[in-house]
């Protein structure tokens, strides 16, 4: 009985490199969410689709560090170099939400290179919000 010869394009063995590095991504949108208690950093392509995220808690922080100003550089940083090695020069910036990381995570960003095209606040603002509880009576 002859040998069955094995498939050369099948799924395991075919693919030689990972499918993500293969696109080259030269402009994207930053988005820096610094809360009082953590920092997110993610970064998508210019139609949304996320590319690389970083946090302070994966950059290796744990409890109350993880809201300090150098945390959001060190994570501004981690989630930053993934896209700059895959080709990304220009990046818009959007900046939610008032905290002390916001600054430096902004700072972290310009000393990586990337040219940025705009930065923006997109910080959510309440058009007169909830209706606030009742008045207390004494």
């Amino acid at each position: 009985m002859a040998k069955a010869i094995p498939k050369i394009s099948s799924r395991r063995n075919g693919r030689i490199g990972s499918r993500k590095d293969a696109h080259r991504i030269p402009k994207g949108v930053i988005h820096v969410q610094a809360s009082f208690n953590n920092t997110i950093v993610t970064v998508t392509d210019v139609r949304g689709r996320e590319v690389s995220w970083s946090s302070a808690g994966t950059s290796g922080f744990k409890g109350t560090k993880r809201g300090t100003p150098f945390a959001a550089q060190t994570a501004a940083a981690n989630a930053i170099r993934t896209v700059v090695d895959q080709g990304m020069r220009q990046a818009e910036v959007m900046i939610k939400v008032p905290d002390l990381g916001r600054d430096v995570a902004l700072r972290a960003i310009r000393r990586s290179g990337i040219l940025l095209t705009f930065v923006r606040d997109v910080t959510p603002m309440p058009h007169n919000g909830c209706r606030p509880p009742k008045k207390r009576r004494v």
